[in-house]
């Protein structure tokens, strides 16, 4: 019976010594779970669908392109590198051909703390205004003008 007591302690002492590593000090404001979306309006004609960049105006959203998420004060919140971009359509109507106007959108998965506003930064430009939507689950969105 002693040895089982012995084998929980032994067990259980891992997890205490974990704690103050894991950060639950709480210091650390708490985070969401967010998905960055953003809309580039480039109109570009390729099949919908297809991994895509930025074209025109907006050749700095690409693969790799660092990008960095801040609140109202400029307070960086999350940073990286964006994901490739998924081509969409512009407009329902069919035109029964493989290559179409389309846009291409960035999904981008941050943590946040929560703030009145947010703002994206890619590659060192002008910031851009995200505005909430929780449709598709939690979600900070931005469509760059066309």
């Amino acid at each position: 019976m002693r040895q089982v007591r012995h084998g929980r302690l032994i067990a259980v002492l891992p997890l205490l010594l974990l704690g103050p590593l894991a950060g639950c000090g709480g210091d650390e404001e708490p985070r969401a779970a967010m998905t960055v979306r953003v809309l580039v309006r480039d109109i570009n004609i390729r099949p919908e669908g297809v991994e895509c960049a930025g074209t025109g105006p907006y050749t700095y959203f690409h693969n790799k392109a660092g990008y960095r998420v801040v609140d109202g004060d400029g307070e960086t919140l999350a940073e990286g590198e964006l994901p490739p971009g998924k081509s969409v359509r512009t407009f329902e109507e069919d035109l029964e051909v493989p290559r179409i106007p389309t846009f291409c959108e960035f999904a981008v998965p941050v943590s946040v703390a929560d703030r009145k506003a947010y703002r994206l930064i890619v590659d060192d430009r002008r910031p851009i205004p995200l505005t909430r939507d929780d449709s598709e689950g939690p979600a900070l969105v931005a469509v760059v003008p066309s």
